[in-house]
C-alpha cells in the first residue's frame, strides 16, 4: 500500500460523506499496520534512546509560551522541559537562568508552568518531542490564576484553564501531546487547533492528544504485517496508567469555536489502561475520542463530549480494536453530530452505563449508541432527543463466526427518538441507513438462521396476549409470551397502542415460564398507562421492545383514557449551562409573546458552488443574530439544488451547501445542536427553471425556524445574495 492510498482513505474518514467511511474504515485498519504503526518517527528522529534509568527525575517549570528551536537563553520553553524529562537535553546545555527552573526530585517528573499572565498562550512551531518518561505529570493546574473552582458548565465542573497549547499561525501541527510511557498524567491543559490538511500524515492520525507504544516502530518499508488481528511487534509495549483530566480538548480558554478545529480529540491507539476524566471534550472535525489497535481498560468517566464530529467520523466515542474490560460512564454526550457512542468491530466487551446521551445525530441520523461486537452491557443511561433509533445492534462475520451476541440493555430511559428504543439489525439489510440507524421491528424468529444473521441472536420481543388489559377491583394482570430462558422487564411508556415504546421508565422484571408465558400482577397500574417491555437471555442478549399495550378500566376501551404518563415536555436545547448563582425570588415569567422575526429563511450560492460569498455571509449573520437574541429558537437547514448534474452529485452538493452554512453559524456563536440539516438536491426546486434567475432561486438553503415552547414565528424570504451565472 502507497502512502498516498492511506491519505486517501483518511481523508474520506474526515469527510461528509460518512457512507464512504463506512465503506473504507476496514481497509484504513489494515493499512495501519503498514504505515500508521511509526507512531512517533517524526516527533523523535533526532532522539538518543536511554535506559528508563537513566532519565532525569525532575521538578521543571515552564516560564515562558516561546516555541522554537532549542537554545540555552533566560527562558524555559515546554519543548525544552519535555526533552529534559526525555534524557535528550543534558543540564549543562541549559543556561544559569534556565537551570534555576529545574530542581532534582525523589519522586515522578512535573512540568509546571508559571507563564506571564498576559501570555499563557503556547503556539508551538513544530510537533513536540514524545513524553517518554514513565510516571511524568504536565500540570496546568499549577499556573498562577488557575482557580480548580471556576467551571464555565454546571454538569460537570471542569475548571476553566489557564494554559493554552495551540499550533502558531503559520504552523500545521497534527498532534498536540503524544503520550509513550506508563503512568503520564496531562492535567488542566487547554489544547486546540491539531489537524493536517495540507499534506498527508506520515505518522499517525492527527489529535489533540495521542497514545501509543514507544519507539522503535516496525519497519514499514517491508510492508510487513506481523499479526493481521494484534498488528505489533512483542516490544510494542502499550503504555498503562495513563490519566487525562480537567483538561479542554478542542477548546480554547474563551469557550469559542476555534478557527481552526482539531482533527480527533484523544486517540488512544494502542495502550492497555487509560482513563478520561473530567474533561470537556468538543469542536473536532471527527470523533472527540477515538481508539485503534488497543484500548484494553479504556475508562472514560465524567466527561463533557460535546459538539463533535464537524465534518468526518460525527460520533462522540468511537471505539475498535481491542477495548476489553473498558468502561464508559457518567458523562453528557449532546450535540454530536453521529452516535454517544459508536462501535465498529471491536473486540472484547464495555461496560455502558448511567451516561446522559441527548441532541446527537442532528447531522447524521445515527443510534444513539451503536454497538458491534458480543457482552456489552448497556445499563441505565439516558438516551433522548435522538435523530435516530436509542440503541442498535448490528450482527456481522468475524472469523467464521457472527459478532454481536448476548449484548445486554436494560433499565435504560428512552425519549423523542426517531426509531426503536433498542433494534437488532440482520446482516441481510446492508445499506448504510440499515446499519447506522437500524432495520426496524423484526418479525418473530423462524429459522435457526435467523439466530446467526442478526444481532443478539434474534431474541425475540415479548409479545403482549392482548392489546389492552383490564383494570378489575384495582388489579391489573399483564399476560404474554416470550422465549423460554430470558425475562421480561416491563416499561411505561408514552408512546401509543400499537406502537414500540419508546421505553420510558423501568417497572418491573419478570420470569418466563418453562411454557413460555410470564404474568405480571399490579395494584399500581392505572387506566392510561401504556406498557411495552423487553426480553434478554444471559445466552443470546436483549431484544427489541414489544409492540404497546394499554391498561383500561373495565367496560372501557383505551381509546377513552389518557396516558397518566401524559405528553412529553420538549426540552431547551442546549447541552451545557453555566454554574447558577444565588439569585433574588423569580418573578412569574409572563406568557411568551409571538416571535415575527423579520430576518431572511434563506441564502443562495453560485452555479457548481457551496462556500459563503460576502453577500450571503450578511444574510447568515442577521439570522445568527435572530437566534441569538431568541435561544430557544430552533432550525432546520435544507439543502437544495438545481436541477443540473446527477441526482447523486446534486444530494451530496446540497448536503455541503447545508453544512457549511451551519458552520458559518457555529463560527458565529450559535450551539450545532440548534441546527439539523437535510439535503434535497434537486427533488423540491422552488420554482421552473425558465431562465437563469430561477436557477439560481433554486440554488439555496432553506432555514426552517421552529421554537421550543411552541410559539409562532413569522419569517421572510430574501435575494439579496442571489447568484446568477453569466
Amino acid at each position: 500500500m502507497t502512502l498516498n492510498a492511506v491519505t486517501q482513505l483518511f481523508s474520506l474518514l474526515l469527510d461528509d460523506s460518512d457512507a464512504r467511511a463506512m465503506t473504507y474504515c476496514q481497509s484504513i485498519r489494515t493499512l495501519a499496520t503498514s504505515l500508521l504503526l511509526a507512531t512517533v518517527a517524526t516527533t523523535a528522529a533526532t532522539a538518543q534512546t536511554l535506559e528508563i534509568g537513566s532519565l532525569p527525575k525532575v521538578q521543571i517549570t515552564v516560564n515562558s509560551a516561546q516555541d522554537g528551536p532549542i537554545f540555552a537563553d533566560d527562558q524555559l520553553t515546554l519543548r525544552e522541559a519535555i526533552a529534559i524529562t526525555n534524557g535528550t537535553l543534558p543540564m549543562d546545555e541549559l543556561s544559569a537562568s534556565e537551570q534555576q527552573q529545574v530542581i532534582n526530585s525523589q519522586d515522578n517528573s512535573t512540568i509546571a508552568f508559571d507563564l506571564p499572565a498576559s501570555d499563557t498562550t503556547i503556539r508551538v512551531q513544530s510537533l513536540l518531542p514524545v513524553l517518554s518518561q514513565p510516571g511524568l505529570v504536565i500540570d496546568g493546574t499549577t499556573q498562577p490564576g488557575y482557580d480548580a473552582t471556576n467551571s464555565a458548565t454546571a454538569e460537570i465542573l471542569v475548571a476553566i484553564p489557564v494554559v493554552e497549547i495551540t499550533p502558531a499561525d503559520d504552523a500545521e501541527v497534527f498532534r498536540g501531546l503524544t503520550v509513550v510511557a506508563d503512568d503520564v498524567t496531562i492535567r488542566g491543559l487547554s489544547l486546540y487547533g491539531f489537524t493536517s490538511k495540507h499534506r498527508a500524515t506520515e505518522s499517525t492520525p492527527p489529535a489533540d492528544i495521542f497514545i501509543a507504544h514507544e519507539l522503535p516502530p516496525p519497519d514499514t518499508s517491508q510492508q510487513y504485517i506481523p499479526n493481521s488481528e494484534f498488528p505489533f511487534y512483542d516490544d510494542n509495549l502499550p503504555p498503562k496508567g495513563i490519566t487525562i483530566e480537567q483538561n479542554w480538548i478542542g477548546i480554547p480558554t474563551d469557550n469559542r469555536i476555534p478557527q481552526q478545529t482539531s482533527a480527533f480529540g484523544v486517540s488512544v491507539f494502542n495502550s492497555a489502561g487509560t482513563t478520561l476524566k473530567h474533561n470537556r471534550i468538543s469542536y473536532h472535525d471527527g470523533s472527540g475520542v477515538i481508539t485503534g489497535a488497543r484500548a484494553e481498560n479504556l475508562e472514560i468517566i465524567e466527561n463533557l463530549i460535546v459538539n463533535n464530529g464537524l465534518a468526518g467520523m460525527p460520533d462522540a466515542i468511537r471505539l475498535e480494536g481491542r477495548i476489553d474490560n473498558s468502561l464508559i460512564t457518567g458523562n453528557l454526550m449532546c450535540g454530536n453530530d453521529g452516535s454517544g457512542i459508536f462501535l465498529f468491530k471491536p473486540q472484547g466487551a464495555v461496560e455502558i452505563s448511567d451516561n446522559d446521551i441527548r441532541f446527537n445525530g442532528q447531522r447524521l441520523r445515527r443510534a444513539a449508541i451503536y454497538l458491534m461486537g458480543n457482552d456489552h452491557q448497556v445499563m441505565d443511561n439516558n438516551i433522548t432527543n435522538q435523530k435516530g433509533p436509542g440503541v442498535v445492534v448490528t450482527a456481522f462475520s468475524q472469523g467464521g463466526y457472527t459478532q454481536s451476541q448476548r449484548n445486554v440493555i436494560e433499565n435504560n430511559h428512552f425519549e423523542n427518538i426517531e426509531g426503536l428504543s433498542i433494534d437488532l439489525n440482520t446482516r441481510r439489510n446492508r445499506g448504510v441507513q440499515d446499519f447506522q440507524r437500524g432495520d426496524g421491528p423484526n418479525p418473530l424468529r423462524d429459522s435457526h438462521n435467523r439466530r446467526r444473521d442478526t444481532g443478539n441472536s434474534a431474541i425475540n420481543s415479548p409479545q403482549f396476549d392482548s392489546v389492552e388489559f383490564f383494570a378489575i377491583d384495582g388489579q391489573v394482570v399483564v399476560q404474554g409470551k416470550a422465549d423460554v430462558g430470558s425475562t421480561v422487564q416491563l416499561y411505561l411508556t408514552r408512546g401509543n397502542t400499537g406502537e414500540y415504546g419508546p421505553l420510558t421508565t423501568p417497572l418491573a422484571t419478570v420470569t418466563v415460564n418453562e411454557d413460555g408465558t410470564f404474568s405480571y400482577p399490579s395494584t399500581a397500574l392505572q387506566p392510561g398507562d401504556v406498557i411495552s417491555g423487553i426480553a434478554t437471555d444471559p445466552k443470546f442478549g436483549t431484544s427489541e421492545p414489544a409492540l404497546n399495550t394499554t391498561v383500561v378500566a373495565l367496560g372501557k376501551t383505551s381509546t377513552t383514557q389518557p396516558n397518566r404518563m401524559g405528553s412529553v415536555a420538549v426540552e431547551s436545547v442546549q447541552c451545557t449551562t453555566t454554574p447558577a448563582t444565588p439569585e433574588p425570588e423569580p418573578t412569574p415569567e409572563p406568557e411568551p409573546e409571538v416571535i415575527r422575526l423579520e430576518v431572511p429563511r434563506n441564502v443562495h450560492y453560485g452555479l457548481d458552488e457551496d462556500f459563503i460569498n460576502p453577500d450571503s455571509a450578511v444574510i447568515l449573520d442577521r439570522i445568527a443574530a435572530a437566534m441569538q437574541q431568541y435561544p430557544s429558537i430552533v432550525v432546520d437547514l435544507h439543502g437544495h439544488t438545481d436541477s443540473r448534474a446527477s441526482v447523486a452529485y446534486n444530494q451530496d452538493l446540497a448536503k455541503r451547501r447545508a453544512n457549511n452554512a451551519r458552520r458559518y453559524l457555529m463560527q458565529k456563536g450559535i450551539a450545532p445542536e440548534r441546527m439539523t440539516i437535510r439535503s434535497f438536491g434537486e427533488t423540491e426546486l422552488l420554482v421552473d427553471e425558465i431562465d437563469r434567475v430561477n436557477y439560481a432561486r433554486n440554488r439555496r438553503v432553506e432555514f426552517i425556524f421552529s421554537d421550543v415552547r411552541g410559539v409562532d414565528i413569522t419569517f421572510v424570504d430574501q435575494e439579496e445574495d442571489l447568484q446568477i451565472e453569466r
